[in-house]
């Protein structure tokens, strides 16, 4: 049975905020205006970008991606589409295991470890006779005063935020099927945040020369693509293990003495970054941003296969209008813009800030910024390890800093298109404190821009299981169209007075 719902003001670090507890059902959308809001359109968008996967930075199918968003650009009739491009590094895993006693345990590498100290180009390897060290053991502990010197560090990976942590700063609930508030939804955690950093600067910091992570809160996977964390270099090698290859592992070290082998050679070389840009301009130099990134590791077709087709979707929305009789220009431009680097650093994301906000070395002045990252469905790890994908569209977070009148029209925006499962979330303690939100839209937000950043954290977004049967196509019309309602309030706002913080 739904709970009836209704609208209660609370204060949130002294700002006046609006919580939902839950709210009425709306019919699906079963089409959104246009041929480009189709579902149909832009799963088909959703098929073509994995087709050319994997789309990694610096590789033959991440420029592939990049042309084919460039084409659907001028397509669209985007004006002054182009590239810009950045260095990033790649990196590449090869005669890679992990032994104890003799005895091989399924293991896969640590995206971004064993690479040289100053995060360049480089060849790394442990050689033809590995790296056998004996394995100090902290499970989901600290290393704190163990001596780990010359040892190899075998810990529990924790995921940090479950959706229950993000309650603080719930400001609206849009939740017709009463998902979000089941234990189990409530209590699983997102990939994105873990404890991989903490453990391995702690072990680097104390001479440990290798490190074995056990994905204890992960499904029946060693594929876990982990991003690269800008703030540690991973010098030494690591291995990931799954849950039960893990116990595995831990009885074949107390019956060979505590060591392990690890063995791993890594390429790391200068590739370059592309982002592609698409505009249409409206009366005024304020501009409106839309963006996604259109990389990925493996297939990635929820992320983020679906947040490009979203903003292609997009642009062919307003690229179309634009063409139609009696048009009236908007007052703001629109840029529509998606990335590459997501997995490698973050270069190309930093370099637009530099560029067009910090320097502001182009015309546009951007006084908003709309972000669209994963449309997915729901997963859980079952109690045999095995990756369940249910129908449920996956809990879907709304990051803004925008004011309160806007704040309204998002909450709004996300009933009557029935963007299930969404939760508006207040990034405003995020901006005054520089940590940043955990979507592509940090670096904006931090350099003032106010946000509207949709982002969800399925289970399964940095594993090869990252497939099209994950995507949720229901969802698609609902997101497309919430954005459409969004830049269209957006159009109507001051560019100054946009944000929470004027600017």
């Amino acid at each position: 049975m739904r709970r009836p719902w209704g609208l209660l003001s609370v204060g949130v670090t002294a700002l006046t905020t609006l919580l939902v507890v839950s709210s009425p059902a709306v019919p699906d959308a079963a089409a959104a205006p246009g041929a480009a809001l189709s579902e149909q359109a832009i799963f088909s968008t959703v098929k073509d970008l994995t087709g050319i996967a994997p789309r990694a930075t610096g590789s033959p199918g991440g420029k592939a991606a990049a042309d084919y968003v460039m084409d659907r650009f001028r397509n669209a009739g985007l004006s002054e589409v182009h590239v810009e491009e950045v260095t990033s590094y790649d990196w590449r895993p090869s005669n890679f295991g992990l032994h104890v006693g003799g005895t091989p345990v399924d293991a896969y590498p640590v995206a971004h470890s064993f690479i040289p100290a100053d995060a360049k180009a480089g060849v790394r390897t442990t050689g033809p006779k590995g790296r056998t060290a004996p394995v100090v053991d902290i499970g989901t502990g600290k290393i704190g005063g163990r001596d780990v010197r010359g040892k190899i560090v075998m810990f529990d990976l924790s995921f940090y935020l479950p959706t229950a942590g993000l309650l603080p700063l719930a400001e609206y609930i849009h939740d017709p099927d009463n998902a979000l508030f089941d234990p189990g939804t409530m209590l699983s955690a997102n990939p994105f945040l873990t404890s991989l950093s903490s453990t391995v600067r702690e072990a680097q910091a104390a001479g440990a020369v290798g490190f074995v992570g056990v994905l204890k809160d992960y499904f029946d996977s060693n594929r876990y693509h982990n991003e690269y964390y800008r703030k540690l270099t991973m010098t030494i090698p690591g291995m990931w293990v799954t849950r039960a290859d893990g116990a595995r592992m831990r009885k074949l070290l107390a019956r060979h003495g505590n060591r392990s082998r690890i063995d791993l050679t890594v390429h790391r070389r200068a590739v370059v970054g592309r982002t592609v840009f698409g505009f249409l301009r409206g009366n005024r130099k304020d501009t409106v941003m839309v963006q996604s990134h259109h990389d990925s590791v493996g297939t990635g077709a929820v992320e983020d296969a679906t947040g490009t087709a979203e903003v292609i979707a997009l642009a062919e929305h307003y690229g179309r209008a634009a063409k139609q009789p009696g048009y009236r220009p908007r007052e703001k431009s629109l840029m529509f813009v998606t990335f590459d680097t997501h997995f490698t650093g973050y270069q190309a994301h930093q370099a637009f800030v530099d560029r067009y906000i910090t320097r502001r070395a182009t015309p546009w002045n951007i006084v908003a910024n709309t972000t669209i990252e994963h449309v997915g469905k729901y997963a859980r790890r079952a109690t045999n390890g095995k990756l369940i994908t249910t129908d449920r569209a996956e809990p879907k977070g709304v990051f803004e800093n925008v004011n309160l009148t806007s704040k309204v029209a998002l909450a709004r925006a996300l009933t009557r298109n029935n963007v299930r499962s969404s939760t508006l979330l207040n990034a405003t303690p995020f901006q005054l404190t520089e940590t940043g939100i955990p979507t592509d839209a940090s670096f904006v937000l931090n350099a003032g821009v106010p946000v509207v950043s949709l982002i969800a954290g399925p289970l399964y977004m940095y594993d090869d299981a990252d497939t099209l049967d994950k995507v949720d196509r229901s969802q698609l019309v609902p997101v497309a169209r919430f954005f459409v309602d969004t830049i269209n309030h957006l159009d109507t706002v001051p560019g100054a007075a946009i944000g929470l913080i004027p600017s």
